[in-house]
């Protein structure tokens, strides 16, 4: 599994329906594409959920890495460049993935956490913690999907998780979620990932 995801930051007076629209008309292009396990459409709104910026922010599991560069380079992200410039696509190492307690429910938010990875600590260990973590998040109420991920050349990770409702004690930024396609989410590999 890989984990992707670019940031389209826009202005503070900018119209989010413009994104609202372009993702309603073009959301399901990727509903059947070959090896993306999940793809979130996920907008953050100035004042909304405490974000501090207006961002369209899709972020996306992949099954296979053909999939993914298919994607890249065979015209999906194309559509972005052309609407709003070529942004860094961050790319993350899969380091587990779960199944959530409300799987078969829809996903209204996503919750993104960030953090380094620790120096003086055995990467190793500091894997093992982020697939108990992801397994956590999994467990929790309302939670439609969990993974973890490293960058390795900012060793950073990530923990990302799909839920059902907003929940006031999420570590992390929370985004809505416009739509979700899932074309081979129940062939993404369940737990870590090594």
């Amino acid at each position: 599994m890989h984990a992707l995801q670019y940031e389209l930051t826009l202005p503070a007076d900018y119209d989010m329906g413009i994104v609202r629209d372009r993702v309603a008309r073009r959301g399901h292009l990727l509903d059947t594409w070959p090896g993306l396990g999940v793809k979130a459409y996920l907008v953050r709104e100035r004042g909304v959920h405490g974000s501090p910026v207006n961002q369209y922010a899709p972020f996306y599991l992949w099954r296979t890495v053909q999939g993914m560069n298919a994607f890249l380079w065979g015209g999906g992200f194309q559509g972005i460049a052309d609407d709003f410039g070529r942004p860094p696509a961050r790319q993350w190492s899969g380091l587990a993935y779960e199944e959530g307690v409300a799987a078969a429910g829809p996903a209204a938010v996503a919750v993104r956490h960030r953090r380094p990875v620790p120096d003086g600590v055995p990467v190793g260990e500091v894997a093992e913690e982020a697939a108990r973590e992801c397994r956590r998040l999994a467990g929790l109420d309302g939670v439609v999907l969990a993974a973890a991920a490293v960058d390795t050349a900012r060793w950073e990770l990530v923990l990302f998780s799909l839920r059902r409702q907003p929940t006031p004690d999420a570590e992390g930024e929370v985004f809505q979620v416009l739509h979700l396609s899932e074309p081979e989410r129940d062939r993404l590999p369940r737990g870590r990932q090594w």
